[in-house]
């Protein structure tokens, strides 16, 4: 068994692909969507997430005026709007209209998220840090509303149930089967 020797890269793949919409506040302008593949948990207490945009993204300056986003997660059913969404400019089109995505303001935020899509984190930045090509978002996840029908007889999220997508080199791609669950190599 051999291994090659590459430059250094983002290798860290499969990783979610997510729909985040943003908008200024108080604007009566349209909200935005921009598809990102480099999302990410990152504290449970408080619970926190980050994203990273680069600056010269539409969304880029619709966060920083704003100060808050909202990460929706992409199912099957959206992953061609997914795909839309990241090579057109929210500068040029209405995404939520070119889509035929509802906007849904929750309680917790004036940004908009995708009705369509399974899980909605609504988030709030606490920290942006300038790393070079991207910018990163630390936020506080300050709610979560998640859709109905994909929650389990006990009340719990259904993966399988949510057909949610991966990204890795160019390709989305399905999640695949249940392989085991938290502590079950020890569990006896």
């Amino acid at each position: 068994m051999g291994k090659q020797n590459w430059k250094a890269g983002n290798m860290l793949y499969p990783v979610p692909v997510v729909m985040v919409s943003c908008k200024k506040k108080g604007a009566s302008e349209k909200a935005n969507i921009v598809t990102l593949a480099w999302a990410g948990t990152i504290c449970s207490d408080p619970v926190m997430l980050s994203i990273s945009v680069r600056p010269e993204r539409y969304s880029h300056e619709l966060i920083e005026e704003s100060g808050e986003f909202v990460v929706n997660l992409v199912n099957e059913d959206l992953t061609k709007a997914c795909d839309w969404c990241g090579v057109r400019s929210g500068r040029d089109y209405d995404k939520f209209r070119e889509n035929n995505l509802t906007e849904y303001v929750s309680n917790f935020m004036e940004t908009p998220a995708i009705a369509e899509s399974p899980v909605n984190l609504y988030c709030k930045v606490v920290k942006t840090e300038r790393l070079g090509s991207h910018d990163m978002y630390i936020a506080e996840i300050v709610g979560v509303t998640v859709d109905d029908r994909y929650l389990d007889e006990k009340g719990k999220f259904d993966l399988e149930a949510a057909k949610l997508i991966a990204y890795s080199h160019g390709v989305y791609h399905a999640l695949g089967e249940k392989l085991g669950t938290f502590g079950y190599s020890v569990k006896k």
